[in-house]
């Protein structure tokens, strides 16, 4: 029953954001922008496609959107974000419904994501960006050393569990606050979400609609936002949308039939991959940063 209501909302959410992005498209269809339809169809389904393997998709789709020139950098934020809405509701809804999880564990772990973001709205983002992307990024690092250790017998860890109770339900309801918090500061949710999932013994596939269910309540109000404020790509977000699901129909049929070694392998390198950005991405504000303050003092 419960169950029932939460599929039944993000179907909701997903038919209302649709009837507004389709309203907003066919009033500006003379206006669309012009890019190749065909190239916003593959970057869709490409991104989404790793997305539903955890892989994220915004940095990917980002990073082709510039490679092909198909949107002005102003607005691929909005674009990200509406084009990415469906395919991850989508995502959650598949993977809630063929991925057993204890009810009392999503709902806590989706709702203190989504308490955590709306928090992070007003607080988070004002954090430095540099000493989350440091911190996020050596926590991964750790992490990802320890679930190497764990696979190797140096360390037993993860398992096969689908639910939490007690102190550790507590913590993942917390770190999840946290994460769904750091959202709004442009950290992802996804490895971290693995991580943790990992750590207190959970199966790796249980990350998957944990994670994506988080997004999923997420996503739909601040695609809203950029769609009445017509910060987006419209011919791009509807590419992507219509593609990127595709993609994420596949993708789901492969994480669901990947056993469990090879799905936590793939955590790990996901987990790993993200700790380089971020601590990249650190160094780069951090020399971004010093460069400013020369500039500054040469001026003055």
């Amino acid at each position: 029953m419960i169950l029932n209501i939460l599929l039944g909302t993000l179907s909701l959410l997903g038919i209302g954001f649709s009837i507004i992005f389709i309203k907003d498209y066919v009033k500006h269809k003379n206006e669309l922008e012009n890019n190749s339809f065909a190239k916003l169809s593959g970057i869709g389904f490409l991104v989404n496609f790793f997305d539903a393997l955890g892989i994220g998709s915004f940095a990917p789709a980002t990073a082709l959107l510039r490679i092909f020139k198909q949107t002005e950098d102003r607005v691929i934020p909005g674009t990200l974000n509406v084009s990415c809405t469906i395919p991850v509701i989508c995502e959650a809804i598949i993977f809630i419904k063929v991925i057993d999880v204890e009810i009392i564990t999503l709902i806590v772990m989706l709702g203190a994501a989504t308490i955590g973001s709306w928090i992070g709205a007003g607080y988070v983002a004002k954090l430095p960006e540099k000493s989350v992307q440091k911190l996020m990024g050596t926590a991964l690092l750790i992490t990802a050393v320890v679930m190497i250790m764990s696979k190797v017998g140096l360390m037993p860890l993860g398992g096969e569990a689908i639910g939490l109770t007690g102190w550790k339900l507590i913590l993942a309801g917390f770190v999840n606050l946290i994460l769904g918090a750091l959202m709004s500061a442009g950290i992802g949710l996804y490895a971290p979400c693995m991580a943790i999932v990992f750590v207190l013994g959970m199966s790796p596939r249980v990350a998957f609609p944990i994670m994506m269910g988080s997004c999923a309540f997420l996503m739909p109000v601040g695609s809203i936002k950029f769609i009445k404020e017509g910060s987006y790509n419209r011919k791009a977000s509807l590419a992507i949308t219509i593609f990127g699901t595709v993609g994420v129909f596949i993708a789901a049929f492969l994480v669901k039939s990947l056993s469990l070694n090879i799905l936590t392998w793939l955590v790990i390198l996901v987990v790993t991959y993200t700790s380089y950005t971020l601590i990249k991405a650190s160094n780069q504000n951090k020399n971004v940063s010093t460069t400013g303050l020369k500039k500054e003092c040469i001026t003055n």
